[in-house]
Protein backbone atom coordinates (compact mmCIF):
# COMPACT_ATOMS: atom_id res chain seq x y z
CA UNK A 1 0.00 0.00 0.00
CA UNK A 2 2.84 2.25 0.72
CA UNK A 3 4.07 1.74 -2.72
CA UNK A 4 0.56 2.42 -3.98
CA UNK A 5 -0.13 5.32 -2.31
CA UNK A 6 3.94 6.64 -3.84
CA UNK A 7 2.44 6.13 -7.30
CA UNK A 8 -0.89 8.09 -6.63
CA UNK A 9 1.70 11.06 -6.23
CA UNK A 10 0.15 14.27 -8.44
CA UNK A 11 -2.95 12.47 -8.44
CA UNK A 12 -4.49 12.01 -4.73
CA UNK A 13 -6.43 15.15 -4.85
CA UNK A 14 -8.78 13.45 -7.73
CA UNK A 15 -8.67 10.02 -5.68
CA UNK A 16 -9.65 12.53 -3.11
CA UNK A 17 -12.84 13.71 -4.95
CA UNK A 18 -13.26 10.54 -6.60
CA UNK A 19 -13.89 8.95 -3.17
CA UNK A 20 -15.81 11.86 -1.78
CA UNK A 21 -18.26 10.95 -4.39
CA UNK A 22 -18.53 7.23 -3.92
CA UNK A 23 -19.63 7.73 -0.35
CA UNK A 24 -22.18 10.71 -1.30
CA UNK A 25 -23.37 8.33 -3.89
CA UNK A 26 -23.11 5.33 -1.21
CA UNK A 27 -25.37 7.54 1.16
CA UNK A 28 -27.70 8.16 -1.41
CA UNK A 29 -28.34 4.21 -1.93
CA UNK A 30 -28.29 3.36 1.85
CA UNK A 31 -31.47 6.40 2.34
CA UNK A 32 -33.72 3.85 -0.25
CA UNK A 33 -34.28 1.50 2.15
CA UNK A 34 -35.50 4.10 4.72
CA UNK A 35 -37.77 5.08 2.43
CA UNK A 36 -39.23 2.00 1.63
CA UNK A 37 -39.76 1.44 5.20
CA UNK A 38 -41.32 4.54 5.89
CA UNK A 39 -43.72 4.01 2.58
CA UNK A 40 -45.01 0.60 3.91
CA UNK A 41 -44.94 1.21 7.43
CA UNK A 42 -46.28 4.71 7.98
CA UNK A 43 -48.38 5.52 4.04
CA UNK A 44 -49.70 1.87 3.38
CA UNK A 45 -49.80 0.73 7.67
CA UNK A 46 -50.37 2.93 11.03
CA UNK A 47 -46.87 2.39 12.22
CA UNK A 48 -45.46 6.50 13.38
CA UNK A 49 -43.15 7.86 11.06
CA UNK A 50 -40.76 8.76 13.48
CA UNK A 51 -37.22 10.24 12.38
CA UNK A 52 -39.34 11.01 8.76
CA UNK A 53 -41.87 12.53 10.17
CA UNK A 54 -40.78 15.72 8.27
CA UNK A 55 -42.08 14.30 5.31
CA UNK A 56 -45.79 13.23 6.86
CA UNK A 57 -45.53 16.63 7.62
CA UNK A 58 -44.80 17.68 4.45
CA UNK A 59 -46.60 15.83 1.97
CA UNK A 60 -49.17 13.66 4.02
CA UNK A 61 -49.77 9.70 2.82
CA UNK A 62 -48.68 10.37 -0.26
CA UNK A 63 -47.13 7.51 -2.03
CA UNK A 64 -45.83 9.00 -5.24
CA UNK A 65 -44.17 11.87 -2.94
CA UNK A 66 -41.64 8.99 -1.71
CA UNK A 67 -41.47 7.03 -5.32
CA UNK A 68 -40.10 11.03 -7.00
CA UNK A 69 -37.87 11.62 -3.79
CA UNK A 70 -36.85 7.69 -4.09
CA UNK A 71 -35.74 8.97 -7.98
CA UNK A 72 -34.48 12.05 -6.99
CA UNK A 73 -32.25 10.62 -4.60
CA UNK A 74 -30.83 7.62 -7.30
CA UNK A 75 -30.95 10.12 -9.67
CA UNK A 76 -28.07 12.10 -7.62
CA UNK A 77 -26.40 8.91 -6.45
CA UNK A 78 -25.74 8.51 -10.37
CA UNK A 79 -24.44 11.33 -10.96
CA UNK A 80 -22.07 10.64 -8.33
CA UNK A 81 -21.26 7.01 -9.22
CA UNK A 82 -20.23 8.90 -12.84
CA UNK A 83 -18.11 11.32 -11.51
CA UNK A 84 -16.64 8.52 -9.11
CA UNK A 85 -15.61 6.59 -12.38
CA UNK A 86 -14.72 9.72 -14.34
CA UNK A 87 -12.16 11.40 -12.16
CA UNK A 88 -10.66 7.92 -10.92
CA UNK A 89 -9.96 6.48 -14.55
CA UNK A 90 -8.46 9.75 -15.73
CA UNK A 91 -6.00 9.60 -12.88
CA UNK A 92 -5.44 5.88 -13.21
CA UNK A 93 -4.21 6.57 -17.11
CA UNK A 94 -2.26 9.25 -16.43
CA UNK A 95 -0.74 7.06 -13.46
CA UNK A 96 -0.18 4.39 -15.86
CA UNK A 97 1.22 6.91 -18.37
CA UNK A 98 3.83 8.10 -16.00
CA UNK A 99 4.70 4.80 -15.02
CA UNK A 100 5.23 3.33 -18.43
CA UNK A 101 7.24 6.50 -18.92
CA UNK A 102 9.64 6.02 -15.92
CA UNK A 103 10.04 2.66 -16.95
CA UNK A 104 11.13 3.19 -20.79
CA UNK A 105 13.23 6.11 -19.17
CA UNK A 106 14.78 3.58 -16.63
CA UNK A 107 15.08 0.80 -19.48
CA UNK A 108 17.27 3.40 -21.59
CA UNK A 109 19.67 4.58 -18.76
CA UNK A 110 20.15 0.82 -17.54
CA UNK A 111 23.88 -0.12 -17.53
CA UNK A 112 24.57 -2.76 -20.12
CA UNK A 113 25.73 -5.66 -18.52
CA UNK A 114 22.18 -5.07 -16.55
CA UNK A 115 20.55 -5.42 -20.45
CA UNK A 116 22.51 -8.55 -21.01
CA UNK A 117 20.90 -10.35 -17.81
CA UNK A 118 17.09 -9.63 -18.79
CA UNK A 119 14.88 -11.53 -21.30
CA UNK A 120 12.93 -8.66 -23.83
CA UNK A 121 9.61 -10.69 -22.99
CA UNK A 122 10.01 -10.68 -19.14
CA UNK A 123 10.69 -6.47 -19.72
CA UNK A 124 8.52 -6.45 -21.86
CA UNK A 125 5.73 -8.08 -20.12
CA UNK A 126 6.58 -5.78 -17.00
CA UNK A 127 6.10 -2.89 -19.34
CA UNK A 128 2.85 -3.87 -20.57
CA UNK A 129 0.58 -6.46 -18.00
CA UNK A 130 1.96 -5.16 -15.02
CA UNK A 131 1.30 -1.65 -15.66
CA UNK A 132 -2.27 -2.33 -16.50
CA UNK A 133 -3.10 -4.67 -13.37
CA UNK A 134 -2.14 -1.54 -11.38
CA UNK A 135 -3.89 0.77 -13.70
CA UNK A 136 -7.09 -1.26 -13.28
CA UNK A 137 -6.41 -1.57 -9.53
CA UNK A 138 -6.46 2.16 -8.80
CA UNK A 139 -9.07 2.70 -11.75
CA UNK A 140 -11.65 0.21 -10.22
CA UNK A 141 -10.30 -1.48 -6.65
CA UNK A 142 -8.71 1.86 -4.80
CA UNK A 143 -11.70 4.11 -4.98
CA UNK A 144 -14.08 0.74 -4.10
CA UNK A 145 -11.85 0.75 -1.00
CA UNK A 146 -14.08 4.17 0.14
CA UNK A 147 -16.96 2.61 -0.45
CA UNK A 148 -16.63 -0.34 0.97
CA UNK A 149 -15.35 1.49 4.16
CA UNK A 150 -18.49 3.58 4.06
CA UNK A 151 -20.90 1.04 3.54
CA UNK A 152 -20.01 -1.32 6.15
CA UNK A 153 -20.01 1.39 8.85
CA UNK A 154 -23.24 2.96 7.60
CA UNK A 155 -25.29 -0.43 6.87
CA UNK A 156 -24.67 -1.43 10.46
CA UNK A 157 -24.93 2.01 11.95
CA UNK A 158 -28.59 2.21 10.55
CA UNK A 159 -29.03 -1.76 11.08
CA UNK A 160 -28.47 -1.01 15.08
CA UNK A 161 -30.70 1.87 15.36
CA UNK A 162 -33.45 -0.06 13.54
CA UNK A 163 -33.14 -2.89 15.30
CA UNK A 164 -30.11 -4.35 17.37
CA UNK A 165 -31.00 -8.15 18.00
CA UNK A 166 -31.29 -8.77 14.44
CA UNK A 167 -28.61 -6.40 13.49
CA UNK A 168 -26.28 -8.74 15.57
CA UNK A 169 -27.74 -12.14 13.41
CA UNK A 170 -26.97 -10.20 10.61
CA UNK A 171 -23.32 -9.68 10.76
CA UNK A 172 -22.78 -12.96 12.45
CA UNK A 173 -20.86 -14.28 9.70
CA UNK A 174 -19.33 -11.43 8.46
CA UNK A 175 -16.06 -11.88 10.59
CA UNK A 176 -15.85 -15.52 8.90
CA UNK A 177 -16.11 -14.38 5.47
CA UNK A 178 -13.30 -11.27 6.42
CA UNK A 179 -10.88 -14.09 7.86
CA UNK A 180 -11.45 -16.15 4.96
CA UNK A 181 -10.66 -13.46 2.43
CA UNK A 182 -7.67 -12.53 4.38
CA UNK A 183 -6.13 -16.19 4.44
CA UNK A 184 -7.21 -16.42 0.74
CA UNK A 185 -5.51 -13.42 0.10
CA UNK A 186 -2.12 -14.30 1.94
CA UNK A 187 -2.11 -18.23 -0.38
CA UNK A 188 -3.04 -16.33 -3.98
CA UNK A 189 -0.36 -14.09 -3.78
CA UNK A 190 2.61 -16.65 -4.71
CA UNK A 191 0.57 -17.75 -7.06
CA UNK A 192 -0.08 -14.81 -8.97
CA UNK A 193 3.55 -14.54 -9.07
CA UNK A 194 3.92 -18.14 -10.53
CA UNK A 195 1.22 -17.14 -12.99
CA UNK A 196 2.86 -13.78 -14.23
CA UNK A 197 6.38 -14.97 -14.02
CA UNK A 198 5.27 -18.32 -16.50
CA UNK A 199 3.22 -15.26 -18.98
CA UNK A 200 6.89 -13.57 -19.01
CA UNK A 201 8.32 -16.50 -19.86
CA UNK A 202 5.80 -17.29 -22.55
CA UNK A 203 6.06 -13.81 -23.90
CA UNK A 204 9.96 -14.38 -24.34
CA UNK A 205 9.86 -17.26 -26.43
CA UNK A 206 7.26 -15.29 -29.02
CA UNK A 207 9.49 -12.25 -29.32
CA UNK A 208 12.35 -14.47 -29.61
CA UNK A 209 10.81 -17.01 -32.20
CA UNK A 210 9.76 -13.89 -34.19
CA UNK A 211 12.64 -11.73 -34.41
CA UNK A 212 15.03 -15.37 -35.07
CA UNK A 213 12.46 -15.91 -37.94
CA UNK A 214 14.68 -16.18 -40.51
CA UNK A 215 16.57 -18.64 -38.62
CA UNK A 216 14.35 -20.53 -37.60
CA UNK A 217 13.31 -21.47 -41.14
CA UNK A 218 16.93 -21.76 -42.18
CA UNK A 219 17.16 -24.75 -40.59
CA UNK A 220 13.91 -26.23 -40.53
CA UNK A 221 13.04 -25.53 -36.97
CA UNK A 222 9.18 -25.19 -37.41
CA UNK A 223 8.18 -28.57 -35.23
CA UNK A 224 11.03 -28.10 -32.77
CA UNK A 225 9.66 -24.39 -31.68
CA UNK A 226 5.91 -25.25 -32.08
CA UNK A 227 6.95 -27.97 -29.44
CA UNK A 228 9.16 -25.69 -27.07
CA UNK A 229 5.98 -22.98 -27.34
CA UNK A 230 3.26 -25.63 -26.12
CA UNK A 231 5.78 -26.60 -23.69
CA UNK A 232 6.00 -22.99 -22.04
CA UNK A 233 2.04 -22.35 -22.93
CA UNK A 234 0.94 -25.95 -21.04
CA UNK A 235 2.88 -24.30 -18.29
CA UNK A 236 0.99 -21.14 -18.12
CA UNK A 237 -2.03 -22.94 -18.77
CA UNK A 238 -1.47 -25.23 -15.88
CA UNK A 239 -0.50 -22.73 -13.50
CA UNK A 240 -3.50 -20.03 -14.70
CA UNK A 241 -5.88 -22.97 -14.57
CA UNK A 242 -5.06 -24.00 -10.53
CA UNK A 243 -5.10 -19.89 -9.88
CA UNK A 244 -8.59 -19.76 -11.60
CA UNK A 245 -9.65 -22.95 -10.03
CA UNK A 246 -8.61 -21.04 -6.72
CA UNK A 247 -9.95 -18.40 -7.04
CA UNK A 248 -13.61 -19.90 -8.50
CA UNK A 249 -13.26 -21.91 -5.06
CA UNK A 250 -12.82 -18.44 -3.25
CA UNK A 251 -15.85 -17.10 -4.76
CA UNK A 252 -18.27 -20.58 -4.42
CA UNK A 253 -17.67 -20.39 -0.63
CA UNK A 254 -18.19 -16.66 -0.29
CA UNK A 255 -21.10 -17.24 -1.71
CA UNK A 256 -22.24 -20.08 0.21
CA UNK A 257 -21.11 -18.29 3.08
CA UNK A 258 -23.63 -14.73 2.08
CA UNK A 259 -26.60 -16.59 1.23
CA UNK A 260 -26.61 -18.69 4.38
CA UNK A 261 -25.98 -14.81 5.82
CA UNK A 262 -28.95 -13.77 3.99
CA UNK A 263 -30.60 -16.77 5.11
CA UNK A 264 -30.74 -16.14 9.07
CA UNK A 265 -31.80 -12.79 8.51
CA UNK A 266 -34.92 -14.01 6.76
CA UNK A 267 -35.43 -16.58 9.06
CA UNK A 268 -35.16 -14.69 12.02
CA UNK A 269 -36.73 -11.26 10.93
CA UNK A 270 -39.79 -13.35 9.62
CA UNK A 271 -40.12 -15.36 13.21
CA UNK A 272 -39.86 -11.52 14.51
CA UNK A 273 -42.67 -9.73 12.02
CA UNK A 274 -44.70 -13.00 13.04
CA UNK A 275 -44.74 -12.20 17.04
CA UNK A 276 -45.02 -8.50 16.66
CA UNK A 277 -41.45 -7.22 17.47
CA UNK A 278 -41.03 -6.32 13.98
CA UNK A 279 -42.86 -4.51 11.31
CA UNK A 280 -43.20 -5.55 7.98
CA UNK A 281 -41.10 -2.40 6.52
CA UNK A 282 -38.22 -2.37 9.01
CA UNK A 283 -38.05 -5.88 7.49
CA UNK A 284 -37.60 -5.18 3.83
CA UNK A 285 -35.30 -2.90 4.81
CA UNK A 286 -33.23 -4.96 6.67
CA UNK A 287 -33.21 -7.64 3.64
CA UNK A 288 -32.08 -4.73 1.56
CA UNK A 289 -29.13 -3.29 3.88
CA UNK A 290 -27.99 -7.49 4.11
CA UNK A 291 -27.45 -7.50 0.79
CA UNK A 292 -26.29 -4.15 0.44
CA UNK A 293 -24.06 -5.18 3.69
CA UNK A 294 -22.92 -8.42 2.21
CA UNK A 295 -21.99 -7.34 -1.36
CA UNK A 296 -18.89 -5.38 -0.06
CA UNK A 297 -17.98 -7.81 2.63
CA UNK A 298 -17.74 -10.05 -0.87
CA UNK A 299 -16.10 -7.95 -2.66
CA UNK A 300 -13.32 -7.20 -0.38
CA UNK A 301 -12.47 -10.88 -1.10
CA UNK A 302 -12.14 -9.57 -4.71
CA UNK A 303 -10.23 -6.35 -3.35
CA UNK A 304 -7.39 -8.63 -1.69
CA UNK A 305 -6.83 -10.53 -4.42
CA UNK A 306 -6.56 -7.70 -6.96
CA UNK A 307 -4.69 -6.41 -4.29
CA UNK A 308 -2.46 -9.63 -4.09
CA UNK A 309 -2.08 -9.26 -8.03
CA UNK A 310 -0.89 -5.42 -7.69
CA UNK A 311 1.38 -6.29 -5.49
CA UNK A 312 3.10 -9.03 -7.15
CA UNK A 313 2.81 -6.33 -10.57
CA UNK A 314 4.58 -2.89 -8.43
CA UNK A 315 6.99 -5.74 -7.04
CA UNK A 316 8.03 -6.32 -10.69
CA UNK A 317 8.10 -3.20 -11.54
CA UNK A 318 10.19 -1.55 -9.01
CA UNK A 319 12.42 -4.65 -9.60
CA UNK A 320 13.16 -2.58 -12.61
CA UNK A 321 13.35 0.52 -11.49
CA UNK A 322 15.58 -0.15 -8.22
CA UNK A 323 18.38 -1.03 -11.01
CA UNK A 324 21.26 1.16 -11.08
CA UNK A 325 21.33 3.68 -13.90
CA UNK A 326 24.29 5.36 -15.78
CA UNK A 327 24.66 8.53 -14.62
CA UNK A 328 27.37 11.71 -15.08
CA UNK A 329 29.27 12.50 -12.28
CA UNK A 330 29.89 16.60 -12.07
CA UNK A 331 33.65 15.84 -12.30
CA UNK A 332 33.49 14.11 -15.29
CA UNK A 333 34.16 16.34 -18.82
CA UNK A 334 33.09 16.97 -22.36
CA UNK A 335 36.46 17.22 -23.81
CA UNK A 336 37.02 18.06 -28.18
CA UNK A 337 37.28 15.08 -29.17
CA UNK A 338 40.18 14.42 -32.12
CA UNK A 339 40.36 10.70 -32.20
CA UNK A 340 43.56 9.23 -30.76
CA UNK A 341 43.25 6.19 -28.10
CA UNK A 342 45.37 4.95 -26.04
CA UNK A 343 45.10 1.71 -23.75
CA UNK A 344 48.10 1.46 -21.04
CA UNK A 345 48.19 -2.21 -19.15
CA UNK A 346 44.20 -2.63 -19.41
CA UNK A 347 42.91 -5.33 -17.61
CA UNK A 348 38.94 -6.04 -17.20
CA UNK A 349 36.83 -9.02 -15.48
CA UNK A 350 33.64 -9.37 -16.34
CA UNK A 351 31.25 -9.86 -12.93
CA UNK A 352 31.66 -13.58 -12.97
CA UNK A 353 35.32 -13.05 -12.14
CA UNK A 354 36.50 -14.46 -15.78
CA UNK A 355 39.03 -12.54 -16.81
CA UNK A 356 38.46 -11.51 -20.55
CA UNK A 357 41.40 -8.59 -21.07
CA UNK A 358 44.77 -8.62 -19.54
CA UNK A 359 47.36 -6.24 -19.67
CA UNK A 360 46.34 -4.44 -23.14
CA UNK A 361 48.65 -1.49 -24.06
CA UNK A 362 49.29 0.17 -28.01
CA UNK A 363 48.67 3.50 -29.11
CA UNK A 364 46.41 5.19 -32.28
CA UNK A 365 46.87 8.42 -33.26
CA UNK A 366 44.45 10.42 -34.41
CA UNK A 367 43.35 9.21 -37.81
CA UNK A 368 44.77 5.94 -37.91
CA UNK A 369 43.33 3.13 -38.28
CA UNK A 370 43.58 0.06 -36.25
CA UNK A 371 43.47 -3.53 -37.54
CA UNK A 372 41.89 -5.93 -34.02
CA UNK A 373 42.02 -10.23 -35.17
CA UNK A 374 41.30 -12.88 -32.69
CA UNK A 375 39.64 -15.66 -32.86
CA UNK A 376 35.89 -16.41 -30.70
CA UNK A 377 36.36 -15.15 -27.28
CA UNK A 378 39.33 -13.47 -27.52
CA UNK A 379 37.98 -10.34 -25.95
CA UNK A 380 37.80 -8.30 -29.60
CA UNK A 381 34.26 -7.09 -28.53
CA UNK A 382 34.93 -6.69 -25.21
CA UNK A 383 37.90 -4.45 -25.72
CA UNK A 384 35.69 -1.68 -28.14
CA UNK A 385 33.27 -1.87 -25.89
CA UNK A 386 35.80 -0.54 -23.08
CA UNK A 387 36.13 2.46 -25.50
CA UNK A 388 32.11 3.63 -25.65
CA UNK A 389 32.47 3.36 -21.83
CA UNK A 390 29.99 0.29 -21.44
CA UNK A 391 32.28 -1.62 -18.53
CA UNK A 392 34.67 -0.14 -15.58
CA UNK A 393 38.02 -1.03 -16.55
CA UNK A 394 41.78 -1.49 -14.89
CA UNK A 395 44.71 0.07 -15.71
CA UNK A 396 44.85 3.56 -18.40
CA UNK A 397 42.43 4.45 -21.42
CA UNK A 398 42.97 8.01 -23.15
CA UNK A 399 41.33 9.49 -25.39
CA UNK A 400 43.42 12.47 -26.66
CA UNK A 401 45.25 12.70 -23.38
CA UNK A 402 41.98 12.54 -21.03
CA UNK A 403 41.49 9.54 -18.89
CA UNK A 404 38.34 7.64 -20.68
CA UNK A 405 36.79 7.70 -16.90
CA UNK A 406 36.75 10.92 -16.71
CA UNK A 407 34.60 12.02 -19.87
CA UNK A 408 30.63 11.83 -19.45
CA UNK A 409 29.37 8.48 -20.83
CA UNK A 410 26.56 9.96 -23.60
CA UNK A 411 29.40 12.38 -24.59
CA UNK A 412 31.88 10.05 -25.71
CA UNK A 413 29.19 7.74 -27.24
CA UNK A 414 28.25 10.65 -29.53
CA UNK A 415 31.69 10.83 -30.62
CA UNK A 416 31.96 6.94 -31.19
CA UNK A 417 30.10 5.39 -34.41
CA UNK A 418 30.00 1.46 -33.94
CA UNK A 419 28.53 -1.13 -36.50
CA UNK A 420 27.74 -4.25 -35.20
CA UNK A 421 28.46 -7.58 -37.37
CA UNK A 422 24.67 -7.65 -36.84
CA UNK A 423 22.93 -4.07 -36.97
CA UNK A 424 19.54 -3.70 -35.74
CA UNK A 425 17.55 -1.94 -38.48
CA UNK A 426 13.63 -0.69 -38.18
CA UNK A 427 10.37 -1.10 -39.64
CA UNK A 428 11.19 1.76 -41.97
CA UNK A 429 11.92 2.90 -45.28
CA UNK A 430 15.70 2.95 -46.56
CA UNK A 431 16.13 6.68 -46.03
CA UNK A 432 14.61 6.76 -42.53
CA UNK A 433 17.33 3.86 -41.27
CA UNK A 434 19.74 6.02 -43.06
CA UNK A 435 18.96 9.75 -41.33
CA UNK A 436 17.38 8.28 -38.19
CA UNK A 437 19.51 10.33 -35.85
CA UNK A 438 18.75 13.20 -37.01
CA UNK A 439 15.36 14.36 -38.86
CA UNK A 440 17.18 17.65 -40.28
CA UNK A 441 19.74 15.43 -42.41
CA UNK A 442 19.32 16.11 -46.13
CA UNK A 443 18.31 13.67 -49.50
CA UNK A 444 22.22 15.01 -50.27
CA UNK A 445 23.91 13.89 -47.43
CA UNK A 446 21.76 10.64 -46.76
CA UNK A 447 22.81 9.68 -50.33
CA UNK A 448 26.47 10.55 -49.82
CA UNK A 449 26.93 8.03 -47.22
CA UNK A 450 25.11 5.15 -49.11
CA UNK A 451 27.68 5.87 -51.76
CA UNK A 452 29.94 6.02 -49.25
CA UNK A 453 29.25 2.64 -47.76
CA UNK A 454 28.61 0.89 -51.88
CA UNK A 455 24.78 0.42 -51.20
CA UNK A 456 23.73 2.88 -53.04
CA UNK A 457 23.70 1.54 -56.83
CA UNK A 458 21.74 -1.15 -54.59
CA UNK A 459 19.19 1.02 -53.15
CA UNK A 460 18.35 2.38 -56.65
CA UNK A 461 17.54 -0.94 -57.68
CA UNK A 462 14.75 -1.58 -55.66
CA UNK A 463 11.20 -0.62 -56.88
CA UNK A 464 10.80 1.88 -54.51
CA UNK A 465 14.16 3.10 -54.16
CA UNK A 466 15.17 4.62 -50.75
CA UNK A 467 11.51 5.10 -49.77
CA UNK A 468 11.46 0.97 -49.56
CA UNK A 469 10.19 -0.16 -46.31
CA UNK A 470 12.89 -3.09 -45.08
CA UNK A 471 10.60 -4.79 -42.75
CA UNK A 472 11.60 -5.46 -39.26
CA UNK A 473 15.02 -6.02 -38.17
CA UNK A 474 15.66 -5.41 -42.03
CA UNK A 475 14.39 -8.72 -42.79
CA UNK A 476 13.45 -7.75 -46.32
CA UNK A 477 17.63 -7.05 -46.97
CA UNK A 478 20.43 -9.46 -47.45
CA UNK A 479 23.23 -9.60 -44.85
CA UNK A 480 25.39 -7.34 -46.84
CA UNK A 481 22.76 -4.90 -47.69
CA UNK A 482 21.94 -4.72 -43.76
CA UNK A 483 25.50 -3.81 -42.63
CA UNK A 484 25.89 -1.39 -45.16
CA UNK A 485 22.80 0.35 -44.89
CA UNK A 486 24.11 0.39 -41.01
CA UNK A 487 27.53 1.60 -42.27
CA UNK A 488 25.69 4.42 -44.09
CA UNK A 489 23.48 5.38 -41.08
CA UNK A 490 26.86 5.81 -38.58
CA UNK A 491 28.97 7.71 -40.98
CA UNK A 492 26.47 10.54 -41.69
CA UNK A 493 26.94 11.95 -38.64
CA UNK A 494 29.74 14.36 -39.24
CA UNK A 495 30.28 14.30 -35.15
CA UNK A 496 31.94 10.81 -35.25
CA UNK A 497 35.41 10.91 -34.69
CA UNK A 498 35.75 7.59 -33.88
CA UNK A 499 34.71 4.59 -35.98
CA UNK A 500 34.44 1.02 -35.09
CA UNK A 501 33.58 -2.22 -37.14
CA UNK A 502 32.80 -4.95 -34.84
CA UNK A 503 32.93 -7.46 -38.13
CA UNK A 504 30.83 -5.49 -39.66
CA UNK A 505 32.19 -6.22 -43.36
CA UNK A 506 32.10 -10.19 -42.93
CA UNK A 507 28.78 -10.27 -44.93
CA UNK A 508 30.04 -8.22 -47.79
CA UNK A 509 32.37 -9.53 -50.79
CA UNK A 510 36.33 -8.77 -50.42
CA UNK A 511 36.00 -6.34 -53.41
CA UNK A 512 32.70 -4.73 -51.48
CA UNK A 513 34.81 -4.45 -48.56
CA UNK A 514 38.42 -2.78 -49.96
CA UNK A 515 35.88 0.06 -51.82
CA UNK A 516 34.19 0.59 -48.36
CA UNK A 517 36.92 1.00 -46.93
CA UNK A 518 38.91 3.51 -49.08
CA UNK A 519 35.73 5.29 -49.46
CA UNK A 520 35.39 5.72 -45.73
CA UNK A 521 39.72 6.68 -45.98
CA UNK A 522 39.17 9.00 -48.29
CA UNK A 523 35.90 10.19 -46.50
CA UNK A 524 37.17 10.84 -43.57
CA UNK A 525 40.67 11.45 -43.13
CA UNK A 526 40.92 12.49 -39.29
CA UNK A 527 38.32 9.79 -37.79
CA UNK A 528 40.09 7.16 -36.28
CA UNK A 529 38.74 3.50 -37.29
CA UNK A 530 39.07 0.63 -35.34
CA UNK A 531 38.45 -2.47 -37.76
CA UNK A 532 37.40 -5.84 -36.47
CA UNK A 533 37.63 -8.32 -38.82
CA UNK A 534 38.88 -12.25 -39.17
CA UNK A 535 39.78 -11.54 -43.27
CA UNK A 536 43.40 -10.48 -43.08
CA UNK A 537 42.57 -8.64 -46.55
CA UNK A 538 40.60 -6.19 -44.83
CA UNK A 539 42.63 -5.70 -42.09
CA UNK A 540 46.14 -5.92 -44.29
CA UNK A 541 45.40 -1.84 -44.81
CA UNK A 542 45.23 -0.42 -41.36
CA UNK A 543 47.99 1.34 -40.04
CA UNK A 544 48.54 -0.90 -36.83
CA UNK A 545 47.07 -4.47 -36.22
CA UNK A 546 46.95 -6.08 -33.46
CA UNK A 547 46.21 -9.95 -32.36
CA UNK A 548 44.55 -11.23 -29.29
CA UNK A 549 43.84 -15.07 -27.73
CA UNK A 550 42.12 -15.10 -25.17
CA UNK A 551 42.35 -11.65 -23.62
CA UNK A 552 46.41 -11.28 -24.09
CA UNK A 553 47.83 -9.42 -27.03
CA UNK A 554 50.12 -11.74 -28.20
CA UNK A 555 51.24 -9.99 -31.70
CA UNK A 556 51.13 -6.58 -33.01
CA UNK A 557 52.31 -4.39 -36.09
CA UNK A 558 52.26 -3.65 -39.74
CA UNK A 559 50.52 -6.35 -41.59
CA UNK A 560 54.02 -6.85 -43.17
CA UNK A 561 55.32 -7.56 -40.14
CA UNK A 562 52.84 -9.99 -38.71
CA UNK A 563 53.16 -12.10 -42.38
CA UNK A 564 56.95 -12.20 -41.46
CA UNK A 565 56.60 -13.00 -37.91
CA UNK A 566 55.65 -16.80 -36.71
CA UNK A 567 52.13 -16.40 -35.10
CA UNK A 568 48.90 -16.55 -35.28
CA UNK A 569 48.51 -13.70 -37.87
CA UNK A 570 50.66 -15.53 -40.67
CA UNK A 571 49.08 -19.02 -39.49
CA UNK A 572 45.92 -17.40 -41.12
CA UNK A 573 46.72 -15.45 -43.66
CA UNK A 574 48.92 -18.29 -45.13
CA UNK A 575 45.06 -20.31 -44.60
CA UNK A 576 42.93 -17.48 -46.34
CA UNK A 577 45.62 -17.22 -49.10
CA UNK A 578 45.26 -21.10 -49.36
CA UNK A 579 41.00 -20.74 -49.71
CA UNK A 580 41.51 -17.71 -52.40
Amino acid sequence: MKNIFKYLKGYRGVFGIAILSIIIATVMQLATPILIKYAVDSIIGEVPAGNLQFLMDAFGKNLMAVVWLMIGINFIGGIFLFLKGYLSSYAAENIAQNIRDSLYRQIQYMTYEQHTKKETGDMIQRCTSDVETIRRFLGVQIVDLGRIVIMITLSVAIMMSLNVRLTIYAIALIPILFAFSYIFFTKIQKTFKKSDEAEGTLTTVLQENLSGVRVVRAFGREKFEIDKFEEVNSNYRNITYKLVETLAMFWSSSDLLTLLQSGIVLVVGASMVITGNLTIGTLIAFITYESMLLWPVKQSGRLLSELGKTTVAITRIEEILNETIEKDLPTEIEPEIEGSITFDHVNFAYPDGKLALEDISFKLEKGKTLGILGSTGSGKSTLVHLIQRLYEYEGSIKIDDHELSTIKKQWIRRKIGLILQEPYLYAKTVKENIGITDKRYEETQIFEAAKTASIHDNILEFKEGYETIVGEKGVSLSGGQKQRVAISRTIIDPDKRILIFDDSLSAVDTETDMKIRRALKKRSKDVTTLIISHRITTLSEADYIIVLDEGKMIQSGTHKDLIDEDGLYKRIWDLQKMVV
